[in-house]
């Protein structure tokens, strides 16, 4: 991927891995683009780092997209980059009914119907401008956190997803990447210690490691413990998702519905 005088739109990019990208995206002389749902939030960052550009947009909110692809596509034609970031972690308890069905679904329209949405609102651009888009999976795509199931499978949907647009996007000169994080530091994964087979990392690892593979031409970005997963998954299955399993335990909320 070429890393220099791009224009790159993050979302979920107020904080945590998305702002982390942002910061070494406009380092290395980028315009770039963050959305997020909290104004507020959004209006702190652009304080601290005038040079990014700020705007609110939820991705689980489809007339939002259709907002934010309108003006980008008015504000910034050189548009050529896409990172799906925005996504929630949630704990559940599968074993008790949910008291808010629509609720239940809110990592899904966040995390999958997010990218898909986002997606299919910026290919024209994208398409036109021989662009790049990396969804953020994890490695969790490859093997479960039992107390964040939904999650887990969230993640595991935008893996297949990816691989689809990827083999689609061959004859348009559309590039698509995966990043799949493992455990990082960040306040969606502020309740997951190390232990039990899980190693945490930071953001400025995950950025050096990252952006060493996109400069590779890494088409599918698996820092730390990522490649690991991946490798358990296959060598023995059993043993890794019963160590994630003892793990995230204590984190399933028992009864809470």
């Amino acid at each position: 991927m070429n890393l220099r005088n791009r224009t790159i739109l993050i979302t979920g990019g107020s904080a945590g891995i998305g702002l982390a990208f942002a910061l070494k995206f406009l380092e290395l002389g980028n315009e770039v683009i963050v959305t997020g749902r909290r104004q507020t939030v959004l209006d702190e960052v652009k304080a601290k780092y005038p040079k990014l550009h700020t705007i609110q947009s939820d991705v689980a909110d489809t007339a939002q997209i259709a907002a934010l692809a309108k003006r980008m596509k008015a504000g910034f034609p050189k548009l050529d980059v896409l990172m799906n970031n925005a996504g929630i972690m949630l704990h559940k308890d599968l074993k008790v009914p949910a008291a808010d069905l629509d609720g239940l679904m809110a990592e899904v329209n966040i995390n999958v119907a997010g990218v898909i949405r986002m997606n299919s609102a910026f290919i024209d651009i994208l398409t036109a401008n021989k662009g790049t888009v990396i969804n953020v999976s994890s490695a969790l795509a490859f093997v479960p956190l039992p107390s964040a199931p939904i999650y887990s499978a969230t993640k595991a949907a935008v893996h297949a997803y990816t691989q689809s647009l990827r083999f689609q996007s061959e004859e348009t000169g559309v590039e698509v990447i995966e990043l799949m994080p493992p455990t990082v530091k960040t306040d969606l994964a502020a309740d997951i210690t190390e232990g039990n087979g899980v190693t945490v990392i930071t953001t400025d690892e995950l950025v050096k490691q990252s952006f060493a593979s996109l400069k590779a031409g890494a088409l599918e970005i698996r820092p730390g413990q990522a490649k690991q997963l991946a490798l358990m998954r296959r060598l023995a299955p059993n043993f890794i998702n019963r160590q994630l399993w003892k793990a995230s335990r204590k984190l399933v909320p028992v009864g809470v519905r």
